[in-house]
């Protein structure tokens, strides 16, 4: 196998060796001649970048400052006229991995952000600054209207999707092939994945094998090793970030609580019909719509599960993280219908631009009140716990970070709405004793005129 590999190998060497020596009698290249001064201007002004790119891939195989960054900046006058990579500029050199990248969610992370009911509502520095939300969901593929926008505001970064995990200059596959590549981004509030694998088994078991503890050959999943199976850059999940689904389950119960989720996310209609946001979703491609969508993400997990485990065992776990999602969806359906029930009994006055008489889930920091807070944070921080936990395997996430908050959330929201429920019944008591009160006088003055 190895005589074939290097073999087959032979050819592409020669052409590579045949390109070069034709470079060469050629001459140097104007991005080649630029270089020079590229390098040695740079080293007196950003001597770390210059060393990261001459550790890279790219000053090994003659990819120099100009090939992403163009001919135009010669001068610290004219550094606006850097030219500043986009994934279309990587995919001159990678194209399977940018065809890969653009079919899957990273790709669609500006979009998914800008699609937020309430980004726009942000300061502007943690969106476009790269302080917040922006700071991560850079990673997306942008327009040149989108990018243009930026460089208004004063943001020349974020253009570039590669970079936020090859980090530049070095561009390192081997950085890229290490879970922390992901932490930055797969921590905090609603996707700590970082915080629950790397205290899992199969985390520790990782870092142990990082730091020379276990050999090289000891069975230790990284992210890669489940989200990108064959070094695919599509990195995609079967449940998808919102864990709703079509078709919807056949239980009669979750059904029932999938709609009321949905509906809160404002994909369905009080009749359970499908809404313009559905459109939005589905750009975002942050739920899996179709049977055939999710049976084939899940196939690649259990295959994946199968390097290390028997088939039953890793059908049975995965099949545990289904159950939780199903027990933290009543949960989340039942406080869903509360406050629901609160706008329909006029005990709270619906937010303005709330098209239904449901919570908006996306909401989120912006929903009005206490109790819609209490909601926005069940469901965007505890329940992703409750079912994240589950399939990264980390006890501790899924029952006392996840599920066990989601219990305490519907009491204190029953709670809640039993309190408003008592407090609109006094203020109507008083309302209709005032009138009372109001009526008597004007019968009692009546009289007295009679």
């Amino acid at each position: 196998m190895r005589m074939k590999t290097i073999l087959l190998g032979i050819p592409l060497l020669l052409c590579l060796s045949l390109q070069q020596a034709a470079a060469k009698s050629e001459g140097p290249s104007p991005e080649e001649k630029a270089n020079v001064k590229c390098l040695d201007c740079h080293r007196a002004t950003n001597a770390q970048l210059v060393r990261d790119w001459e550790t890279s891939a790219h000053s090994k195989n003659g990819v120099v400052c100009a090939h992403c960054h163009g001919l135009k900046h010669t001068t610290a006058e004219d550094t606006h006229e850097a030219r500043l990579p986009t994934p279309d500029t990587c995919k001159k050199c990678h194209e399977k991995q940018f065809t890969q990248f653009s079919k899957g969610k990273h790709a669609l992370a500006w979009a998914a952000m800008n699609a937020m009911p309430t980004t726009h509502m942000l300061p502007m520095a943690l969106t476009q600054g790269e302080k917040g939300c922006g700071g991560c969901h850079k990673i997306g593929i942008k327009s040149a209207e989108e990018i243009a926008e930026l460089k208004k505001h004063g943001s020349g970064f974020g253009n570039a999707a590669c970079d936020s995990c090859h980090t530049r200059h070095a561009f390192s596959k081997k950085e890229a092939l290490q879970p922390q590549a992901c932490q930055t981004c797969h921590m905090g509030f609603d996707h700590p994945q970082w915080e629950m694998y790397s205290a899992s088994k199969h985390g520790v078991r990782y870092s142990l094998k990082q730091l020379g503890v276990l050999g090289e050959q000891a069975s230790a999943p990284k992210c890669q090793t489940c989200h990108m199976q064959d070094g695919n850059h599509e990195v995609r999940t079967p449940w998808g970030f919102l864990a709703v689904r079509l078709p919807l389950p056949e239980d009669p119960q979750w059904k029932a609580d999938q709609v009321t989720i949905l509906q809160a996310l404002g994909v369905l209609d009080p009749q359970g019909k499908p809404t313009a946001r559905l459109d939005v979703v589905k750009a975002a491609d942050v739920a899996r719509l179709t049977q055939e969508d999710f049976d084939r993400e899940r196939k690649k997990m259990l295959d994946t599960c199968q390097q290390c485990h028997a088939r039953e065992f890793a059908e049975g776990e995965l099949k545990k993280g289904d159950e939780m999602i199903k027990a933290a969806d009543h949960l989340l359906a039942e406080a869903i219908r509360i406050v629901a029930g609160l706008y329909k009994d006029g005990i709270l006055e619906k937010p303005e631009g709330y098209t239904y008489a449901f919570p908006d889930l996306l909401t989120f920091h912006h929903a009005p009140r206490p109790i819609e807070q209490r909601l926005f944070v069940m469901h965007l921080k505890h329940r992703m716990r409750t079912f994240q936990g589950t399939f990264h395997a980390n006890p501790d996430y899924a029952l006392w970070y996840g599920w066990s908050e989601m219990v305490r959330d519907l009491s204190e929201i029953e709670e809640m709405a039993a309190a408003l429920r008592e407090k609109h019944a006094k203020g109507a008591a008083k309302k209709v004793a005032q009138e009372e009160a109001l009526e008597s006088r004007a019968v009692k003055a009546d009289d007295h005129q009679s």
